[in-house]
């Protein structure tokens, strides 16, 4: 009986994947064709982890698709002086960075010392965090809107032809110092402190967002975010 418990409880619970089933890295290099050219990508298993391990891929995606070349095209930044930097080395910076995860303006410098990405973009150089800083604020906010809300809905817009249900999501952020319209609204977890409120929209299921409004910290209701 003992034996034949131990056969069934060996049925019941096979043993794990045997380690001969594990795929590992491919060895030979991959081409691949960004702003800078072909170049070669190398799988390293036992080398350290990096965040923009794939980001040669993305580079192809976007120079073979031309979305980079027309987000850069249509940008409203333009420069007179000729010591001012690129439009393409200020966007580009800004792309790395959100790539990078960054929220600040402080993170680009941590990016600064990269010099490889940047040449795959077909930029010159990573600019500072004040001239991204200062190319913001010289762009008119009205243009600068419409620019990008057009090159977004441009990613989501052949989906938009099939069925899809609106999902409307508001999300609190606590500031410090004194910022437009930073007003203490609805914020259980840091309550008395001035915040903004930020109404999401996506498009449900998939989780691409649409767009993102933000209003002052006491306008959290989702009346808010109806118009």
């Amino acid at each position: 009986m003992r034996m034949a418990e131990e056969k069934s409880l060996m049925k019941i619970h096979p043993t794990g994947e045997p380690d001969e089933d594990i795929v590992e890295g491919r060895a030979e290099p991959t081409s691949v064709d960004t702003f800078a050219g072909k170049v070669q990508v190398k799988w390293m298993p036992d080398s350290a982890v990096s965040s923009f391990g794939q980001i040669a891929f993305f580079i192809e995606f976007l120079k073979t698709s031309g979305l980079l070349e027309n987000w850069i095209e249509d940008c409203p930044l333009k420069y007179t002086s000729p010591n001012a930097p690129q439009a393409r080395d200020v966007l580009g910076t800004v792309l790395l960075s959100v790539l990078a995860g960054h929220w600040r303006y402080a993170h680009i410098n941590a990016i600064r010392g990269d010099g490889v990405n940047p040449q795959l973009l077909g930029m010159r150089k990573v600019v500072s965090k004040d001239s991204v800083r200062r190319a913001m604020i010289a762009m008119n906010e009205a243009a600068a809107e419409q620019w990008l809300k057009k090159h977004l809905k441009a990613s989501y817009a052949p989906l938009l032809e099939e069925p899809w249900a609106l999902d409307i999501d508001t999300t609190v952020k606590v500031l410090y110092g004194h910022q437009e319209d930073a007003k203490v609204g609805y914020n259980p977890a840091k309550p008395g402190r001035p915040s903004h409120a930020y109404h999401s929209y996506f498009i449900g299921n998939l989780r691409i967002v649409l767009d993102v409004e933000v209003q002052a910290g006491n306008q959290t209701a989702s009346s808010f975010a109806q118009p």
